[in-house]
């Protein structure tokens, strides 16, 4: 069984027991639960897709832990005046464990 959810507007294909990165959300020990499930495929085959999203289920998690992604460079640029500008960014993310998909 697996499903497709959305959050911090991306989506993500989950079954319980993965490990996922999201958009930092909560706090370590929390637990949590995503509603805008778009996509539930079951063990015996039968596909659910909502328009937008599957009434009735929703993907229960935990947050394991915080943390930052690797610093990306960011260089601005504008020829001929002279302009340059660099500077670093941390995405920050949690870690989250999917615990079941219930519905």
């Amino acid at each position: 069984m697996y499903a497709v959810l959305e959050t911090g507007g991306k989506q993500y294909r989950v079954t319980p027991g993965d490990v996922i990165r999201i958009e930092k959300i909560g706090a370590p020990g929390e637990e949590i639960e995503f509603s805008q499930v778009l996509m539930v495929v079951r063990d015996d085959g039968t596909v659910s897709v909502g328009s937008p999203t599957v009434d009735g289920v929703k993907v229960r998690a935990s947050v394991v832990t915080h943390g930052k992604d690797k610093k990306i460079l960011v260089f601005k640029y504008k020829p001929k005046v002279n302009y340059r500008r660099r500077y670093g960014h941390r995405q920050p993310f949690a870690e989250v464990r999917i615990e079941a998909i219930e519905g």
